[in-house]
């Protein structure tokens, strides 16, 4: 997929508008484990869990032991001393949370068991839709890796696109959103914007203006997205072209 094709067509990063984000909140409590760096860190842990989910999967775990070692895994990076060993020079949520989890199950497989789980568990999963959605992924001869990078670009995207739609909703203007987030991932030909235009009584040009607009504000949310789980502003474009990538 083309950087300067569609809606991934990414817009120029701006340090000054960089402002202090999830993950780099947890970068910056240092040796110093603070409630809002762990707040955070759940935050971003509850958002991304299903592509961790997804590569135990791949591994061959069972759905249940999957969902033990998915659950077991965030107990363990939300322990209260976690902060005091995260590294600094790792610049990107994804890739620390992919070599944590690979620490975690060298450790699972030294003691030769599946952590179980018991009491509260540390963030609520939806287990059962996670397996519904898995089943119903197409198969591939993808390393369980690129599997990981897929799934990750997706759940950037569709948490983007979910803020999206609430910014629509709030703003009352629901139907125009369902109308025009077909136009969001697909090109457009002559013609395509007579019957939502005839649906919301404008124009075809004022579709094709709207259209612009919502591919604007969806390439700024899916830029905030990202923004969350890198340390430095420096790190969007990459991580922009890493999303491409793995969705190509």
């Amino acid at each position: 997929m083309s950087l300067s094709e569609g809606p991934f067509e990414f817009l120029p990063s701006n340090a000054e508008q960089f402002c202090t984000t999830h993950w780099s909140v947890v970068l910056l409590a240092g040796e110093e484990s603070s409630t809002r760096a762990t707040e955070a860190l759940e935050k971003l842990c509850r958002t991304y869990w299903y592509p961790l989910y997804v590569y135990l999967r791949q591994l061959s775990y069972s759905p249940h032991d999957a969902q033990d070692l998915t659950q077991g895994f965030f107990a363990r990076l939300l322990e209260k001393n976690f902060l005091e060993s995260v590294d600094r020079r790792k610049g990107k949520f994804r890739s620390f949370l992919l070599a944590s989890l690979h620490h975690f199950l060298a450790n699972e497989r030294d003691r030769d068991k599946v952590p179980k789980r018991g009491g509260k568990p540390p963030i609520s999963l939806d287990e059962q839709d996670a397996e519904k959605r898995y089943m119903q992924t197409p198969r591939s001869d993808l390393s369980p890796e690129r599997i990981f990078e897929r799934q990750w670009a997706l759940a950037i995207l569709e948490h983007a696109l979910a803020r999206l739609r609430e910014e629509y909703a709030s703003s009352g203007r629901a139907q125009h959103f369902e109308l025009l987030k077909a136009f969001l991932t697909s090109d457009t030909s002559n013609g395509a914007y007579g019957p939502v235009a005839e649906k919301l009584q404008v124009s075809p040009g004022s579709v094709a203006v709207a259209v612009h607009r919502v591919r604007h504000r969806y390439r700024e949310l899916v830029r905030a997205e990202i923004a969350d789980t890198v340390s430095s502003p420096g790190d969007i474009d990459d991580e922009m072209r890493s999303l491409c990538a793995a969705l190509s």
